[in-house]
């Protein structure tokens, strides 16, 4: 088959590739029916990140299960399921205290960039659906994967609660999600920090009360200015860098919480000024199945439409031009067709 392969920063092709095949008996394979481009594909692509070897891409993914090992009990072929991009159990200690993401067995999914994939720990990592879903909820219930659930960390980890203040820093995909997964929580004001008009417009379509351009200092000066010298009570941190986490960190209220989901690069925080900033942090790889059979329910009652976040659809062959758009921040997040 074809799938995604990133050869070295920048170089990223549409390859040959073994078809994936059970291994274990804990496994599914998949046939895709959309997958999708992460900003977090970004870092290696730009060499941020450590690679050794081609490395095939791709960790958001839905479609219809094909086969499965023989220990698997509660997936089954035609079935129509979304997944995780991090693999669990969903019986381990931490699995069962709300953190499979932090799973004993975790590993993290790659490879979906394609037409087919195997899924490790199906029975703990995939959630069906009762019937195969309309076509065009298929963008959204791919989001659910990762970006919106990712999305929705943030705001939990923030401590959003109805008729708070948020701000949610970063205007990538996955910040827009924090946006929407703040006003389904109830915030009462949320506050979106994005320069890109098409950002800024989805964000007020997802629910931003308000939009701030400045960043850095200038930024939290703004939100110093629109909360009367308060803070925001909720910040969700969508980048990862060090300008962005600080950002975050002094925008939020004294005793106010922050959900940072930006994988880090370079940040370095200070534990004199954590400790009299007297905030709460709270963050990591997003623990998405213990909220995926809620967010995949508000996706079919068409309760939400994160599907929206997707300005852009290529097909497989075209991935580079994908990766390019995103990385010249000409897309917001790339969609790819597989069927």
């Amino acid at each position: 088959m074809r799938a995604t392969v990133l050869h070295s920063p920048g170089d990223i092709r549409c390859d040959d590739v073994a078809d994936p095949v059970i291994e274990k008996p804990t496994d599914a394979i998949i046939k895709l029916s959309a997958s999708c481009i992460c900003g977090s594909d970004l870092w290696p692509y730009r060499g941020l990140q450590n690679s050794t070897g081609p490395m095939h891409m791709g960790h958001e993914y839905c479609g219809i299960v094909v086969e499965v090992g023989s220990a698997v009990k509660t997936v089954r072929p035609g079935q129509f399921v979304v997944g995780s991009f991090c693999l669990s159990d969903n019986t381990c200690p931490h699995c069962r205290f709300g953190f499979p993401s932090s799973c004993e067995q975790r590993e993290f999914m790659s490879g979906a960039q394609a037409p087919y994939a195997r899924v490790p720990l199906a029975d703990g990592t995939l959630v069906a659906t009762d019937e195969i879903p309309a076509d065009d909820l298929i963008p959204s219930l791919l989001a659910t994967s990762d970006v919106l659930g990712t999305g929705w960390y943030a705001a939990d980890a923030a401590r959003v609660q109805p008729g708070c203040t948020a701000v949610v820093v970063g205007d990538g995909a996955v910040g827009l999600m924090g946006v929407l997964s703040a006003k389904q929580m109830g915030a009462e004001r949320i506050i979106a920090m994005s320069r890109h008009t098409s950002r800024q417009d989805l964000a007020l379509e997802y629910g931003a009360t308000d939009i701030i351009s400045e960043r850095g200092d200038a930024g939290v000066a703004r939100i110093k200015e629109l909360t009367k010298g308060v803070g925001a009570d909720s910040v969700l941190e969508c980048v990862g860098t060090q300008e962005s986490m600080m950002q975050a960190l002094n925008c939020a209220r004294p005793g106010g919480a922050i959900g940072f989901v930006g994988v880090p690069h370079g940040v370095q925080l200070d534990g004199h000024g954590l400790f009299f900033a007297q905030k709460s942090l709270m963050g990591g790889p997003a623990p998405v199945r213990r909220y995926l059979p809620y967010l995949m329910d508000l996706v079919l009652s068409r309760t939400i439409n994160p599907g929206r976040v997707f300005d852009l659809e290529v097909p497989l062959e075209d991935v580079a031009e994908g990766y390019r758009a995103m990385d010249e921040r000409r897309a917001i997040k790339t969609l790819l067709r597989l069927q």
